[in-house]
């Protein structure tokens, strides 16, 4: 897979799946606590924070495809940036601040965060020249009138 685009998107594919899952291992530990009281409850604000944070990946995947060289790079150094920060400090400050995030929540934080750190580097090393020598998909044969994708 020489594509960039086609890296980026997969890349943002397999992020998405271990936010996904990550977070359906925390719902197993919240259901499984003896005293659903005493599981931690979410303000107000948090599902719809959580939500537009989850649109980015899922907006990236078809980003990455769709979107021209100098906007689809910037818009995955961007995105890229913002899932980093935010998952390496919901995932790395907790512990030290209040209470002991579980060992799988750690480990899912961890290839979450260098996944997005790959992103990053994948795109801010991305040059305008592969982007400029991929092969068009559409074969003209002008003198013949033949068109074949």
């Amino acid at each position: 897979m020489n594509d960039t685009k086609e890296r980026l998107s997969l890349f943002w594919i397999f992020a998405l799946l271990n936010y996904m899952y990550a977070d359906v291992v925390a719902l197993f530990d919240i259901v499984g606590s003896p005293n659903l009281a005493d599981a931690p409850h979410l303000p107000p604000w948090a599902l719809p924070g959580a939500a537009v944070l989850m649109e980015i990946p899922i907006a990236m995947i078809v980003a990455c495809r769709l979107l021209p060289f100098k906007a689809n790079r910037l818009a995955n150094i961007i995105a890229g940036t913002i899932l980093t920060l935010v998952n390496g400090f919901l995932t790395f400050a907790p512990p030290y601040t209040h209470t002991p995030a579980l060992p799988e929540y750690l480990f899912f934080g961890t290839i979450e965060t260098v996944c997005t750190s790959v992103i990053i580097w994948q795109a801010w090393t991305w040059s305008g020249v592969e982007a400029a020598v991929t092969p068009d998909r559409i074969v003209r044969q002008p003198e013949s009138g033949i068109t074949s994708s």
